[in-house]
């Protein structure tokens, strides 16, 4: 399989060197060349398959023969560990749990996944990949813990000061080894800017082996595909047609969604749903793209005011509005609204939600009011503990908190404070690989 970047076509190149590069030299993104409808026989067998047989044929769809067989099933098995149950909330509303993996997020599936296909290609080329990531909060300790001690990679996080909570600053600050934080004095739009220009930068280019675990990179999409036929397997009755919501930042997961939907998924619509931060529900009612400084709000994960993976969506559908704008509805929520979403879930259902899954269940709620006959998903992308704080003081009682958060907790917070000047990231990379 060869993937093409999404800025010129005619650029394609293997999955190793996608991978490995992450970002295409023209500043596209890279996107799969076809994406095959699976056979009928996959989805009238699907309720009876198991997690990691489902992601082991979704993957092979996506990737083709560029990885052997016994590989590829060795990495399905590191990244599906643990389970995404579907929990129904109310009648015909479902939670798809997302967050039971190490450090309690979404994330997790693709960064393990990540992780062992370069740990594959690094032992190929047979040196050191650094893997440099920008984070709002749970993508940097994702991929921090997928990657600790894995041979042959080092990884460099930059996260904005100030700007995640303390618990998921704490799964990236405190491990040492072959991963580094850098907290950035800006916005994650910052970040993100630093790990784009270090890609582009030929200096940094030839004295480092360069890749990103961010969603701009293909292979944390596709085992985030895995999920979406994980959930639609657990479905009871399915004489309704099926709306899954998405809490959207950077909009990897929709997209991961949207790629399910073109490989034959039954669902009928997706909802984009977003904090304050609404630049692509905006482009779904005008057709105008207006990227803008993010603001900061109590689902800081989603805190992004010019999402990469936007190109993504374009390129999905030709760039043609009218397709894109009949399979996605798009609608924005204050921190208000969100608590208030927190607080009557838990009220009514016994359901402690996240800030992120609050906002995914405010967007279902709205596209139902306008199409009740359909059974609904919102996706729960972290465990409520990650922002105790701020659950607590919304729903008025106490989160328990897992194990293996609590063992984080107690860690030494170490990072470098740096400018989101990229002179600054440029003049530093090298001698943190050193």
């Amino acid at each position: 399989m060869n993937y093409y970047s999404t800025n010129n076509e005619q650029h394609r190149v293997s999955l190793g060197e996608a991978v490995m590069e992450g970002l295409a030299p023209d500043n596209g993104l890279y996107m799969p060349e076809s994406i095959q409808q699976l056979p009928k026989s996959f989805f009238d067998s699907l309720s009876e398959k198991t997690f990691q047989q489902i992601g082991f044929e979704v993957a092979k769809n996506l990737i083709g023969n560029d990885i052997p067989e016994a590989e590829l099933i060795k990495i399905i098995e590191h990244t599906i560990q643990f389970d995404a149950p579907l929990v129904e909330v109310e009648e015909d509303i479902y939670s798809l749990e997302l967050f039971h993996g190490p450090t309690l997020a979404f994330k997790d599936f693709g960064a393990r996944f990540l992780s062992g296909l370069l740990g594959y290609f690094a032992r190929l080329k047979n040196k050191e990949i650094v893997i440099l990531v920008a984070t709002s909060g749970d993508t940097g300790s994702a991929v921090a813990n997928a990657f600790l001690n894995v041979g042959g990679t080092r990884v460099v996080v930059l996260y904005p000061s100030g700007k995640v909570s303390e618990a998921q600053e704490k799964q990236f600050t405190t491990l040492g080894a072959n991963i580094t934080a850098l907290e950035v004095a800006g916005t994650f739009d910052d970040c993100q800017r630093l790990v784009k220009q270090s890609f582009l930068d030929d200096d940094l280019k030839n004295a480092l082996t360069l890749t990103s675990a961010n969603s701009i990179n293909i292979a944390r999409l596709i085992p985030q595909t895995f999920y979406y036929f994980q959930a639609y397997a657990q479905i009871k009755q399915k004489d309704k047609p099926i709306v899954i919501s998405v809490p959207s930042g950077n909009f990897g997961n929709l997209t991961a969604g949207l790629m399910a939907k073109k490989m034959g998924l039954p669902v009928h619509s997706f909802v984009a749903s977003t904090n304050v931060n609404d630049v692509v529900p905006e482009f779904l009612k005008t057709n105008v793209f207006t990227p803008r400084t993010s603001q900061q709000t109590i689902s800081n994960a989603m805190d992004v005011g010019n999402p990469s993976n936007f190109a993504r969506l374009l390129d999905l559908y030709d760039n043609d509005f009218r397709k894109l704008s009949n399979e996605i509805i798009g609608y924005h929520f204050s921190d208000e609204a969100t608590r208030v979403a927190m607080r009557n879930v838990f009220s009514d259902f016994n359901y402690a939600l996240d800030p992120h899954g609050a906002v995914g269940y405010l967007g279902l709620k709205e596209f139902l009011k306008d199409h009740p006959n359909h059974t609904g998903i919102f996706l729960e992308t972290a465990h409520p503990a990650k922002f105790s704080e701020t659950v607590e003081d919304t729903i008025n009682h106490k989160v328990e908190v897992p194990e293996r958060l609590e063992k984080f907790m107690k860690g030494e917070k170490k990072s470098i404070l740096i400018s989101a000047d990229f002179s600054e990231l440029k003049s530093l990379l090298p001698t943190l690989i050193a």
